[in-house]
């Protein structure tokens, strides 16, 4: 076995491990955001059958014309639902399934998350919150803060959150990078093979990555500056952690495609904030009061193991030469 096959299957146990335990968490928080919405006193004077149309932020937009009888809650399900099956896609595709995929890791060191989806999004999504939270301990020493928009409603908030990352993920990632990348590289077009590469721009056979990845890190900083620039929006600290986790998310699009981006966003949003509503509701505390939670702090710290973990794995797979060992 080669030096670099080596070290990843040393790396194998604890890596296969920690992202099993997080896709048990990510199963478990569908339940959860079920009994947040519909169960719980998340939104005080309003519940999920409150309608859609009549929040204040949709007033004078197309969305305050839409009937009244479509509410809160039925908005959530649809959404929900459109999650539950991108999982199962993660979970099963597109060559392999999750748990199948860490065979190849643990028995011979090889490293290939490009046959499954889940792998590449829970690998991805740990990087990130290792990365945001380097970031925020570096901008905190600076006395820079991160501070969240006030939504004064946190059923409404949970709403948004949910919606976002598949507003976000088309407009940023699809439109923004992969009709760029079509063009780019593509020297076919045909309505099929135009989906398949928006879709999955692996699809499109990059050889060079020079062009992509320069395009990524620029759609990474307007994702970042968007963050910063409209109405209620995040404090300015948060501008390097979005502009990063922008990169991030470009190239979990352009390595393993729209599906892996889209589930790295929804943990970023919907994932962390059913846990978050869930102690706050049980525990009777504020949500911003529930990320000091003891669990809270817990998932913060696996979810830290877990990025070192998949860093020095990927680094391992990328850097360390293949070099016969004696």
């Amino acid at each position: 076995m080669q030096a670099k096959d080596r070290l990843i299957t040393a790396l194998g146990i604890p890596f296969t491990s920690l992202l099993s335990v997080i896709f048990g968490l990510f199963l478990v928080s569908f339940p959860v955001g079920i009994y947040v919405v519909f169960e719980s006193n998340i939104g005080q004077e309003i519940n999920y059958e409150f309608p859609l149309s009549k929040l204040d932020v949709f007033q004078d937009t197309v969305i305050a014309e839409i009937p009244a009888w479509i509410s809160i809650g039925d908005a959530f399900v649809v959404l929900w639902a459109l999650y539950v099956v991108v999982f199962v896609i993660a979970t099963m595709g597109p060559r392999q399934g999750f748990l199948k995929s860490f065979s190849p890791i643990i028995q011979h060191g090889r490293l290939d998350s490009g046959k499954n989806y889940m792998m590449g999004a829970t690998k991805w999504f740990s990087v990130l919150v290792l990365v945001s939270a380097i970031i925020n301990y570096i901008q905190e020493s600076f006395g820079i803060t991160t501070v969240a928009p006030l939504i004064e409603n946190n059923l409404v908030q949970f709403l948004f959150i949910t919606a976002s990352p598949l507003v976000e993920e088309f407009g940023f990632r699809v439109i923004l990078i992969g009709i760029p990348l079509l063009a780019i590289y593509s020297c076919r077009v045909s309505a099929r093979n135009v989906l398949g590469c928006l879709w999955n721009p692996g699809n499109l056979g990059i050889d060079d990555y020079k062009k992509a990845i320069v395009l990524i890190i620029a759609v990474g900083i307007l994702f970042g500056a968007a963050h910063i620039a409209f109405g209620q929006s995040w404090s300015e600290g948060k501008f390097a952690q979005a502009a990063a986790g922008g990169i991030i998310l470009g190239w979990a699009y352009v390595r393993y495609g729209f599906v892996a981006a889209l589930l790295i966003h929804w943990a970023t949003n919907y994932f962390i904030y059913a846990y978050a509503n869930m102690v706050s509701q049980i525990n009777l505390i504020s949500i911003q009061d529930a990320f000091s939670h003891s669990l809270m702090p817990s998932l913060e710290l696996l979810l830290l193991a877990s990025g070192i973990v998949s860093a020095a794995i990927i680094l391992a797979d990328r850097l360390v030469p293949r070099k016969v060992c004696p």
